[in-house]
C-alpha cells in the first residue's frame, strides 16, 4: 500500500480510542486527504438543452467543485452504451457515448481538472459488457478469439420431455434467472444484472488482458484512478452448482435475495484479479511517482470486504468502499448503534489499511431521505471528520432529498423489473434526479423543461444558489467541514467515540499540540442535556462552536459548556478548543 509506513493504529477497546499518529509524520498521499465527489453525469449539468447531463456540463461546473474544496471527481460511466442500464452496459470501453459528448470533450474536461488541481476518477465496469459489444456479437457466432469471452453453458435437458432449462438456479440482481438463451449460439449466457449485460469470462486470459488494456488506455489519457464496479461478481464457481436458499422472509419469488450467493460472489480468484489490476496502476505510478487510485465497490460482509485491501505482501485496492452507514444505520438508530458501526470498521484498520466513509451514492436513497433532512448536516459531519477518505455523492452537500418518480416515468431496470406494485421499493431513480443549481427552469440543470428524470418539485427552495446567499445552509456547513479536513487534527488526530446517552453520539479528534474537535449529534426527537467530560478527558470548561446544523440556534464562534450542553432535537454541532475561528 502507499500508506506511510509510520502510520500506526492501536485500539484500546475500553476507551474506544483509535490512535493514528503524530504531527511530524511524513506527508499523506493525495487520495488520503482529498474529498471525493461522485458525479452521476446524466443528472449533474446539461450543457446542450437535451435534458440529459453531459461532459461539457461537468466542465462548466468544475470551478464550483474547486471552490467547494473537492480534491477528486469520480464520474459514473460515460462510455459508449445502449443505455439499458444507463451506462453500466458498455458497448465500447474506450469511447464516450454521444449523449455525454466525445473523446475531445473528455480531453477538455481532463485538462481543466488538471488546471484546477482536481484528480479525475472513472468508473471501471469489468464484470460485464453490453450485448451489443463487438466481443459479445462475435462470441455468439463462436468467432475466435472471442468464443469464450463470456460465460456460456448448455443448460439442462429433461431426458423424458427433451425440454431445455437453465444450467442452475442462479438469479440476477435485477430479478429472475441469471441465464438467457441465445438462439444463434444455442447456449445460455450468464448475466448477473440485466439481460443486456452478459458476464465476461475472467477464466479466459485473453479477457483479463483486454480489460487490463482498457485500464491502460484511460491511464494514458490522464485519468488518476478508477472506482471498480460490482467487483464481487467477477468470478463464478466453475462447477455451476446451485446456490442454497437464503430463507429471507422478505424476498419474493425471483428476487436475488432468495439465494445465498457463495457460488457467484467473492470467490478467491476475484481477489487475485484485483491484485493484477493494482499492478497495472502501480506500473503507471512508477513513471512519475504519482499514485493511481483503485476504489473497490463490494457490498459484502466485513471479512470479504476487508480482503479487498490485500496485505503488505499482496496489495489489493487502496480501499474498498465502507458501506456500513448505508447497510447498518437508519433514522431509528441509537447512539450506541452509530458508535458500534464506526468502531466495527475502525477495528479492522490495521497498519496497511486506510479508512473511508460513504453515506450515499447513485444506488441508495439519499441521506436526507433515509435519515431525515434534519440530520443531513450531522451525517456530513460524521463522513468528513472521521479519520480517512470521504466520498460525497453529488447533492449531499446541499441536503438534496429523493425526488418522486412515478411508475410511468420510471426508467431504472431494477425498478421496472420489480413491477408497479414494488418499484417504489426497488427503483434507483429517486436518488438520481437532476442536481438543483437554482430555481430557474429545471432547477438550472437544463434549459429544457423535460429532463431524462423529472426534477424534484422542492428545487424552488432547496437549491445551491439560494444556499449560497442564505445566512445558514447545508452548503455553508459542508464548506466549513471541508476546511476542517485540512487541519492536522482531522488528517492525523486520534479518534475517540462515545454514546453519551441513548440518542446522543459524539466523537473527538485529538492531536498533541493542535486544537481538538468534537462532533456531537442528538439523534432523537427530544431535547437533551449532555456532559462531554463524562466521555472525553482534558476538555476545557468551555468549547467554541466551529459549525452547527442549519436548524440549530447556535452559530460559529458561540461558546458552550463542556459539562452542561443543551441539545435541541436532531441538533448536530462541531465544537473545538481553538481560541478563535
Amino acid at each position: 500500500m502507499d500508506t506511510p509506513t509510520a502510520f500506526v493504529f492501536v485500539l484500546f477497546s475500553s476507551l474506544a480510542l483509535f490512535q493514528f499518529g503524530r504531527a511530524d509524520e511524513q506527508p499523506l498521499d493525495w487520495w488520503q486527504t482529498a474529498v471525493f465527489y461522485q458525479i452521476y453525469p446524466r443528472s449533474f449539468k446539461d450543457s446542450d438543452g437535451n435534458g440529459v447531463g453531459d461532459l461539457n456540463g461537468i466542465t462548466q461546473k468544475l470551478d464550483y467543485l474547486k471552490d467547494l474544496g473537492v480534491g477528486a471527481v469520480w464520474l459514473s460511466p460515460i462510455y459508449k452504451s445502449p443505455m439499458a442500464d444507463f451506462g453500466y452496459d458498455i458497448s465500447d470501453f474506450e469511447d464516450i457515448d454521444p449523449i455525454f459528448g466525445t473523446l475531445n470533450d473528455f480531453d477538455r474536461l481532463q485538462r481543466r481538472t488538471k488546471e484546477l488541481g482536481i484528480k479525475l476518477i472513472l468508473d471501471f465496469v469489468p464484470n460485464h459488457s453490453s450485448d451489443q459489444h463487438e466481443w459479445f456479437i462475435k462470441s455468439a457466432r463462436r468467432e475466435d478469439p472471442y468464443t469464450d469471452y463470456y460465460t456460456w453453458a448448455d443448460g439442462k435437458v429433461d431426458p423424458l420431455t427433451g425440454e431445455r432449462s437453465e444450467p442452475n438456479n442462479w438469479l440476477s440482481v435485477f430479478r429472475g434467472s441469471a441465464w438467457t438463451w441465445n438462439e444463434q449460439r444455442q447456449q445460455y449466457y450468464l448475466h448477473q444484472f440485466a439481460i443486456e449485460q452478459p458476464d465476461l469470462n475472467y477464466r479466459n486470459p485473453a479477457v483479463v488482458e483486454e480489460m487490463k488494456n482498457v485500464v491502460r488506455f484511460w491511464l494514458n489519457k490522464g485519468v488518476d484512478g478508477f472506482r471498480m464496479d460490482a467487483i464481487p461478481f467477477l468470478f463464478e464457481d466453475a462447477s455451476f452448482s446451485d446456490e442454497a436458499p437464503s430463507g429471507d422472509p422478505n424476498a419474493k419469488p425471483g428476487d436475488h435475495a432468495n439465494l445465498v450467493h457463495n457460488m457467484t460472489q467473492n470467490l478467491p480468484e476475484t481477489y487475485d484479479m484485483i491484485t493484477q489490476w493494482r499492478a497495472v496502476l502501480d506500473e503507471k505510478k512508477a513513471e512519475d511517482n504519482v499514485t493511481r487510485l483503485m476504489m473497490v465497490e463490494a457490498y459484502a460482509n466485513l471479512e470479504h470486504t476487508m480482503a479487498y485491501y490485500g496485505n503488505n505482501t499482496v496489495p489489493g485496492g487502496h480501499f474498498p468502499f465502507n458501506f456500513l452507514f448505508i447497510t447498518h444505520l437508519n433514522n431509528e438508530s441509537s447512539a450506541a448503534q452509530v458508535r458500534g458501526t464506526i468502531n466495527m470498521w475502525m477495528r479492522e484498520m490495521r497498519e496497511e489499511r486506510w479508512p473511508n466513509w460513504v453515506i450515499g451514492n447513485h444506488d441508495q436513497h439519499r441521506v436526507a431521505s433515509r435519515f431525515g433532512p434534519e440530520l443531513a448536516d450531522g451525517l456530513n459531519m460524521l463522513a468528513l471528520l472521521l479519520p480517512g477518505s470521504v466520498i460525497t455523492y453529488n447533492g449531499e452537500e446541499i441536503g438534496m432529498e429523493d425526488g418522486f418518480v412515478s411508475w410511468n416515468d420510471t426508467v431504472d431496470p431494477q425498478g421496472i423489473n420489480a413491477g408497479e406494485d414494488r418499484y417504489l421499493i426497488m427503483s434507483r431513480d429517486f436518488e438520481r434526479t437532476p442536481f438543483h443549481w437554482d430555481n430557474s427552469t429545471s432547477s438550472g440543470f437544463s434549459t429544457n423543461e423535460t429532463t431524462w428524470l423529472p426534477v424534484s418539485t422542492n428545487y424552488h427552495h432547496l437549491n445551491l444558489e439560494s444556499q449560497k446567499s442564505a445566512e445558514k445552509s447545508h452548503y455553508k456547513v459542508y464548506k466549513k467541514l471541508v476546511q476542517a479536513r485540512n487541519t492536522s487534527t482531522i488528517q492525523r488526530g486520534d479518534l475517540n467515540t462515545a454514546a453519551i446517552s441513548e440518542n446522543v453520539f459524539a466523537f473527538s479528534r485529538t492531536l498533541e499540540g493542535s486544537p481538538t474537535y468534537i462532533v456531537i449529534i442528538n439523534l432523537g426527537y427530544d431535547a437533551v442535556d449532555a456532559n462531554l467530560t463524562s466521555a472525553f478527558s482534558n476538555l476545557p470548561p468551555e468549547l467554541t462552536v466551529y459549525t452547527a446544523s442549519i436548524h440549530s440556534s447556535r452559530s460559529a464562534g458561540d461558546t458552550l459548556s463542556s459539562t452542561d450542553l443543551h441539545l435541541q432535537p436532531k441538533e448536530a454541532l462541531v465544537l473545538t478548543t481553538a481560541a478563535a475561528l
